[in-house]
């Protein structure tokens, strides 16, 4: 007979269900239960140890189902399954249906004689009568006459792209995401294509339309809020999208099918000369070994998982490639995460498994090929490059399902990538210090990779002769972007030539980086602008880019893609490359952000409903004191010879910085006794990212050496609002007064205590932006490295004093369309 083991943080709670359950079934099915901890203190939680004895002791040759309640009870039952005998794993099973109508469904079908499978299953079903039940009743209810309804509005209007590249991925993304936040039923037309109407809140009917520059287009909304709706989106057309890059795509070249005289010739994508040896990169696509399953709710709810994961991941590297290259390149991404909510895309699979029984991974590959498929059909060459980007996003969720890890293409020494084709995520995370060009196969220059590939300043060229791909690795190659030309071992007088024009390209744009002036305002004003990097790679971009120094180190890169917490010489290590790499400039390390919306898995932190508002930042560190201490003990240690600081992420009370204060105390204490050197005054700051913080600012600068104020939080909690939640990311807007007013009151209360603010959010970023910051009294902006250049210069053009009328004007308007239009009509340099 199948037994039965329930696991839950609450012993009483599992006892109770271990009784009612019992009482239902005579006693005929062996039930046992682990929960609670034998702390009298903390009475709450689950021990891996606890269940994996409770599965000893019930002993079944049938097999053990598990059943857990929530959060940590799940990663607690998968680590006990790794102490059990391979043997004895193979007779358990986790289920995670509903605890109490779980346990009653699978003790009555383990008593009938069930098999674990049979009893799993049931158990996955328990909660079908009641929800039956509930929605008989509201059948019921709708028996009743209805008070008749008018006849939903319907409109229609007709617009013009505008843009030179058309409705590539960003604009479709934005006119998804626009017309997500209302109600009525919106649908696409292309009038001079004379196509059918599509729903335009599928991302991929939107992008097959193969709206290009010059077409009409008819927009038509239907329901309550339709008016609203094609306002909204007439105006989003008419602004062109929020695209400011209106130049058209570089010229698409004929491309030589062969080599001739060793040389090809392709598709120039990105400009530059690369003269490296040849490194071939060859891509892996998971294979789907089981197709069919008899389980399909459990098979849907699978897919979303890896969905809501796949998200996950996409926001950050979103903020990554942010961070990297600007906005605009970071939003191809953003088109990503809505190829995951497209709906007609999710009816597809969602078909396949509950009517074909097909595997979550069968279903979804089978629809992402035939999506993929589409693409590749459609006359447009530019639309035919999506169709990697439908594939990328395909294949993340296929390994989300496998459980498979994700690898990045790491390069053993500097070389020329050589692809059949990159995907814009493998573009994104490339290794600048050792790529030094990329050549492919297929692509275009307006794919996605070739976009990223011109913001990173990466030598690129498509389109090539698949001859590319048979030649020896190591082989030496030289390329010129701008003429889409590829040389295989040049002769020396070609190499030459080559040299000597990349040094000419590198000497002509080295005035336009490397700005080691102070940044000050026309009248003399001194503003401090620093860079954001996540890693050691993006450290060594720092210096020639005008930065002075690093105002904004994230520290969970070197927490993440690992099993263990790196150790506090490891810390070290790494805090000292990046210090080196900046020097004599600061650096600014945040302290570890982790939380619900990012988790390490080895951290075991209970998943949440609401992780925005839940346990991340410095109250994960206050609750791991230990953790906490070895990374402030590391910076204290590269303190001593660097100058770096320590900020606190997501403060929210002056006790949580008392708190810290405390433990580096401890921290400083050991170090002293080990005759360890450090910094004894180590500068400790806080980030902004919560209204209480902003409330706060006048005390918390009395126990702060400096604000910096992360605007990407703080906007999405002021406004309550997640930007990632399509139906009010409209108002996750910086620009907002409501957020510059937050800004001046903290900038405000910090030069009263004599303490900097900076700014570091994705706001320090935008050009709108920085003379309302500046005349806010903003002292020092964090931002990408990218845009540093063009920022400093622009400031050196900017009036403080007309800085300062703008920011007083722009608190008292209505709205953050209204704060960028004031902007745009009072300052007179081009933004």
């Amino acid at each position: 007979m199948v037994g039965i083991l329930i696991v839950s943080h609450s012993r009483k709670l599992a006892q109770g269900i271990q009784e009612l359950v019992s009482q239902m079934i005579q006693g005929t099915v062996p039930i046992a239960i682990a929960a609670g901890m034998d702390d009298p203190q903390r009475p709450l939680g689950t021990d891996p140890l606890q269940i994996q004895q409770a599965i000893e002791a019930l002993d079944c040759e049938d097999g053990v189902l598990v059943l857990m309640d929530l959060g940590s009870a799940v990663l607690s039952a998968e680590m006990a399954l790794e102490f059990l005998p391979p043997e004895q794993r193979s007779r358990v099973k986790l289920c995670g249906a509903p605890l109490v109508e779980g346990a009653i469904a699978a003790a009555v079908k383990a008593a009938t004689g069930g098999n674990l499978d049979q009893v799993y299953q049931e158990a996955y079903q328990g909660l079908n009568a009641k929800q039956t039940h509930l929605s008989f009743e509201g059948t019921v209810a709708n028996l009743h006459p209805a008070t008749a309804t008018p006849p939903p509005e319907s409109r229609e209007i007709h617009l013009t792209i505008g843009l030179p590249m058309g409705l590539h991925a960003r604009p479709a993304a934005q006119l998804v995401l626009n017309a997500a936040q209302f109600e009525s039923q919106i649908t696409l037309r292309n009038l001079t294509r004379q196509t059918s109407a599509i729903n335009a809140k599928s991302i991929n009917q939107v992008m097959m339309l193969g709206t290009r520059q010059g077409d009409e287009i008819a927009i038509a909304a239907t329901g309550s809020d339709a008016t609203a709706a094609l306002a909204c989106l007439q105006e989003l057309v008419e602004n062109h999208f929020g695209e400011t890059d209106l130049e058209a795509p570089p010229p698409a070249l004929a491309a030589t099918p062969a080599i001739e005289n060793n040389k090809l010739v392709g598709i120039p994508a990105s400009s530059g000369i690369a003269i490296a040896p040849l490194y071939l990169y060859q891509s892996a696509t998971s294979i789907v070994q089981h197709h069919h399953s008899d389980y399909p709710d459990i098979e849907w709810d699978e897919l979303q998982l890896a969905i809501e994961i796949a998200k996950k991941e996409l926001q950050t590297l979103q903020h990554q490639t942010f961070g990297k290259t600007g906005e605009q390149q970071a939003a191809i991404f953003t088109a990503h995460s809505l190829y995951l909510s497209d709906p007609e895309l999710l009816s597809e699979v969602q078909t396949l498994i509950f009517e074909q029984q097909f595997t979550a991974a069968a279903a979804w590959k089978n629809t992402i090929d035939r999506t993929v498929t589409r693409y590749q059909a459609l006359g447009d060459r530019d639309l035919q490059a999506r169709a990697i980007d439908v594939a990328d996003v395909g294949e993340r969720v296929l390994r989300l399902l496998a459980g498979t890890i994700a690898s990045r293409i790491e390069l053993p020494e500097p070389a020329i990538l050589v692809a059949n084709d990159l995907t814009p995520s493998q573009t994104a995370q490339l290794d600048l210090s050792k790529v030094k060009g990329i050549c492919t196969v297929s692509g275009s220059a307006t794919s996605h990779s070739g976009i990223l590939a011109r913001s990173l300043g990466l030598p690129a060229i498509v389109g090539l002769s698949s001859q590319l791909l048979r030649l020896q690795p190591g082989t030496l190659l030289a390329m010129n972007g701008d003429t889409g030309e590829l040389w295989i071992e040049p002769p020396p007088a070609e190499l030459r030539q080559l040299e000597q024009k990349q040094q000419r390209q590198t000497q002509t744009t080295q005035p336009a980086v490397a700005l080691s002036t102070p940044t000050a305002t026309r009248d003399g004003h001194r503003v401090k602008l620093m860079a954001n990097i996540n890693t050691l790679t993006d450290a060594q971009a720092v210096k020639g880019s005008g930065a002075e120094g690093v105002g904004l180190l994230r520290s969970e890169f070197l927490f993440l893609d690992r099993t263990t917490l790196p150790t506090e010489a490891e810390q070290v290590a790494i805090y000292q490359e990046i210090a080196a790499a900046v020097a004599p400039e600061p650096l600014f390390i945040r302290l570890l952000d982790i939380g619900g919306d990012k988790p390490l898995p080895y951290l075991k932190l209970p998943s949440e409903a609401n992780p925005f508002l839940g346990y991340r930042g410095i109250r994960v560190l206050l609750d791991r004191p230990e953790l906490l201490k070895t990374q402030l003990k590391a910076i204290l240690r590269v303190s001593h010879q660097y100058a770096v600081k320590a900020i606190l992420p997501m403060v929210s009370a002056i006790a949580e910085v008392q708190a810290v204060q405390e433990i580096l105390s401890q921290a400083q204490l050991e170090l002293q006794q080990a005759n360890v050197g450090f910094h004894r005054q180590l500068e400790i700051g806080i980030m902004i990212e919560v209204p209480a913080a902003v409330n706060l600012s006048d005390q918390l600068a009395g126990v702060a050496n400096f604000f910096s104020i992360g605007t990407n939080d703080l906007t999405q909690y002021v406004m309550a609002s997640d930007r990632n939640n399509a139906q009010v990311a409209h108002l996750a807007d910086a620009f907002a007064p409501a957020i510059l007013r937050n800004i001046q009151q903290t900038v405000t209360n910090a030069h009263r205590a004599g303490i900097p603010v900076c700014v570091c959010g994705e706001l320090a970023a935008y050009r709108e932006a920085i003379p309302i910051l500046i005349g806010l009294g903003v002292d020092e902006f964090s931002l990408p490295v990218s845009v540093i250049p063009q920022l400093k210069r622009l400031i050196a053009q900017i009036d403080g004093d007309e800085a300062g009328a703008i920011a007083s004007a722009v608190l008292n308007l209505d709205s953050g369309a209204a704060v960028r239009e004031y902007v745009a009509s009072r300052f007179s340099l081009p933004l």
